[in-house]
């Protein structure tokens, strides 16, 4: 389970505020998009979750690990807990598919009977059983990103954590890795993948989590009614609607698409731009003087 409690995070003598009061709790084996705009406090997230940063004020509580009662010695054991997927890969160059793999487990201490066993089994997982000697220069980025996934896996975690890991690919493989990520899913692992990518997330029915300029916006259970963009605030002006700063030669271009006629003719053009800047714009007005 991963729950944020009146969450804040502010970087700097700047005062940024990254993250403020965020409430969110994410039960077992759930899949959860976290959806933002750059900058809008994805990254903070995610680092708070495999407490690379702490809180400011508040409490986040990941698989029974508490961030304010949680001790250096403690933290690599709490990152065993999860598995975690970068948008960049991350793949030791001098290291084949297979070794990669395998790599996550030998740090841990795990016998090479069990790894011999186990890395065969994750590489039949993501389709990469035949690659298994090949180097990192001889993969696709799609490819890549798959042994990416499989070192996630390998020591079977309660939580996966996906950073933008469609970043690099392209549109068919990105949904190849989120059906896999749903697979797994599926088994019962918790996902947590981070994108920005609203058609992506659209396309699979499950929970959607909005985070712009560090607040959440809308936390809802599938993306049918996520509030990914923000509405912008318009200015009414007679018949239309402009932005504050239009200038007057872009008023100029929207009445020429108007008029089909030639009832607004090069006089009565340049007098529309300066009509404008005095009030209410008189089109009968104009439509007798372009007919003199």
């Amino acid at each position: 389970m991963i729950e944020f409690r009146d969450v804040t995070k502010v970087y700097g003598s700047n005062d940024t505020h990254a993250l403020e009061n965020v409430n969110i709790k994410i039960e077992d084996g759930e899949f959860v998009f976290i959806v933002g705009s750059s900058g809008a406090g994805k990254s903070t997230f995610l680092k708070l979750i495999m407490h690379e940063e702490k809180p400011t004020s508040g409490e986040v509580i990941v698989n029974g690990y508490a961030s304010t009662k949680m001790k250096k010695r403690q933290v690599p054991y709490y990152r065993r807990t999860m598995g975690i997927v970068f948008q960049d890969f991350r793949i030791i160059p001098k290291m084949s598919v297979y070794d990669n793999v395998a790599f996550a487990m030998r740090v841990i201490g795990t016998k090479e009977k069990e790894i011999r066993k186990r890395v065969p089994y994750i590489l039949q997982l993501v389709g990469l059983s035949q690659k298994a000697r090949s180097m990192p220069n001889e993969l696709s980025g799609g490819e890549q990103q798959r042994v990416s996934l499989a070192r996630a896996l390998v020591n079977n975690p309660d939580l996966i954590i996906a950073d933008e890991p469609t970043g690099n690919v392209d549109p068919e493989m990105s949904h190849e890795i989120v059906e896999l990520l749903t697979k797994i899913n599926n088994s019962g692992t918790t996902v947590v993948m981070v994108t920005h990518e609203h058609d992506l997330v659209r396309t699979f029915q499950r929970r959607v989590i909005v985070i712009q300029k560090g607040k959440v916006v809308s936390d809802t259970p599938d993306p049918t009614f996520a509030k990914f963009k923000t509405k912008e605030t318009k200015k009414e002006n007679d018949m239309f609607y402009f932005e504050q700063n239009v200038k007057n030669e872009n008023l100029t271009e929207v009445f020429e698409d108007l008029e089909e006629s030639d009832a607004l003719n090069t006089d009565g053009i340049a007098s529309l731009a300066e009509e404008e800047t005095e009030g209410t714009v008189d089109l009968n007005e104009l439509a007798q003087g372009g007919e003199q």
